[in-house]
């Protein structure tokens, strides 16, 4: 029994002396195949090293660099002092804008072969490339774009092609620019070597959104989501446009169903949302002004078109609007400027240039004397009241009752004679609300004006029902 058990143990024990023979065996094996074309640099085989650096090379060529630095790391496992594999190593890793482990790849070669020019000189540039990227981010940080887009394209990127640090800094600093196409360009070179790139797909969304591409801006944001449905910017951005997009249609359906006061209130919430959306706040303004001219608030109006048309100036439906907001304030010249420059820009509209005769003729209208205002009455006043009011200034600015200031007194008094000889006549009095020059006609026809003082001219008589003091008077 016990020759048994002895037995037992000594198989077991032959059996695991076995096993771990194999293992060597595999291993030593692997070595072999694996590590030898790396191992025979050492040994005076160029070609073997050369078919390192090539495989290095055509590694860097499709942009497979981790693969390239694995390539290279093994070579340096298996021989530390093979020089070159440290500075390909300190190249690559500079130009991933990897700085802290490319300088001391860089130094390990110094240090097998000190004094060599060349490295000394990418050493340098490591430490400029390094520097400059420092710099660049400070200067992000602190608002000055310009100049830390001029850091990371004159030197980072020269040195270090491949820093992604780099070049979404780049992208973030043309989107502060508002060079929302260099920002689709420089993304889309991105997302060539790694479509999903969170912050490229983010920072291209955006640059749509802001170009007004909302559909393609959604897009981005949903792929990016999908990939990390928690990023907090994506979300941002995401919610952001849907939010914009929901509130615009409320607006414009609320315009549509005539229910202009809530439309008003939407398109300012809109605008509210984000006041840097320039692509999209200029249709924003528009549709605001559009719906104050409704109401008739034509001061509201004028201040939300002209929004419209500083942010572009060639909007010709704002320049419309803004015209006929313009009259509804009054400003008849505004209007008339407006809408000839509208008229300009589309002289085959009819519609425009029935708003500009009306605009023209207002202007016309408004650079007249006003008689209801010099007899001090409305545009509704009866007859009755015209003879009215006429005979009490009549009798306040007879210049015989105004001797003091008797020059001022016949100006008024000729002006109050001329307005009752216009309202005091239906029919003239009906052309004249109609816009039509009555200037002209004068007392008695005249066909020079009428001057109710004489100097040559003609003769008149006021007579006043219930009499004047001192009888009738003639001038």
């Amino acid at each position: 029994m016990k020759i048994w058990g002895a037995l037992s143990v000594d198989f077991v024990a032959w059996r695991g002396f076995v096993y771990t023979l194999f293992l060597l065996h595999f291993v030593f094996i692997c070595q072999f195949l694996f590590l030898q074309p790396l191992v025979s640099a050492l040994d005076g085989k160029p070609g073997d090293a050369a078919e390192l650096y090539e495989r290095v090379a055509h590694s860097i060529k499709v942009k497979r660099y981790s693969e390239a630095i694995s390539d290279l790391n093994a070579a340096i496992e298996a021989d530390p002092t093979l020089s070159e594999a440290y500075r390909h190593r300190a190249s690559i890793l500079r130009q991933l804008c990897r700085y802290e482990e490319s300088e001391k790849s860089y130094k390990k070669f110094l240090d097998i072969k000190p004094g060599n020019s060349a490295v000394e000189k990418e050493l340098s540039q490591l430490y400029q490339s390094r520097d400059a990227l420092d710099t660049a981010l400070n200067l992000f940080d602190s608002g000055n774009f310009t100049k830390s887009l001029g850091y990371v394209d004159k030197v980072v990127l020269v040195f270090s092609p491949e820093c992604s640090k780099a070049k979404v800094l780049k992208v973030k600093l043309l989107l502060a620019a508002k060079d929302f196409s260099s920002v689709i360009s420089e993304t889309g070179f991105i997302l060539k070597e790694d479509e999903d790139n969170l912050e490229a797909l983010h920072l291209r969304g955006r640059a749509y959104y802001y170009l007004a591409d909302h559909d393609v801006a959604i897009r981005h944001f949903k792929k990016g989501l999908r990939l990390d449905p928690e990023h907090s910017e994506l979300k941002k951005a995401y919610f952001g446009v849907k939010k914009l997009l929901k509130k615009t249609k409320s607006a414009e359906d609320n315009e549509n169903r005539g229910k202009l006061r809530l439309a008003v209130e939407d398109y300012k919430a809109a605008l509210a949302l984000d006041p840097t959306h320039i692509a999209n706040n200029v249709n924003l303004h528009l549709g605001l002004c559009k719906v104050l001219v409704k109401l008739g608030r034509g001061k509201d109006a004028v201040s939300s078109c002209t929004e419209a048309l500083s942010i572009d100036g060639e909007l010709l439906e704002a320049l419309v609007q803004r015209g006929e907001a313009k009259l509804l304030v009054e400003d008849f010249e505004g209007a008339v400027s407006d809408l000839r420059a509208a008229s300009e820009k589309s002289p085959q509209d009819r519609k425009i240039r029935q708003t500009l005769m009306k605009a023209e003729k207002a202007l016309k209208i408004s650079q007249r004397k006003d008689w209801y205002k010099i007899l001090g009455i409305s545009k509704t006043s009866s007859v009755s009241e015209i003879k009215k009011a006429y005979k009490r200034l009549a009798l306040q600015w007879h210049p015989d009752k105004n001797v003091d200031n008797r020059e001022e007194a016949e100006a008024k008094f000729r002006d109050i004679a001329a307005a009752y000889e216009v309202l005091g006549d239906e029919e003239k009095r009906m052309r004249y609300d109609q816009g039509e020059d009555v200037e002209g006609m004068g007392m008695g026809g005249s066909g020079g004006g009428f001057n109710p003082f004489g100097g040559g001219g003609q003769q008149f008589t006021f007579h006043f029902e219930g009499g004047f003091p001192g009888g009738g008077f003639q001038f």
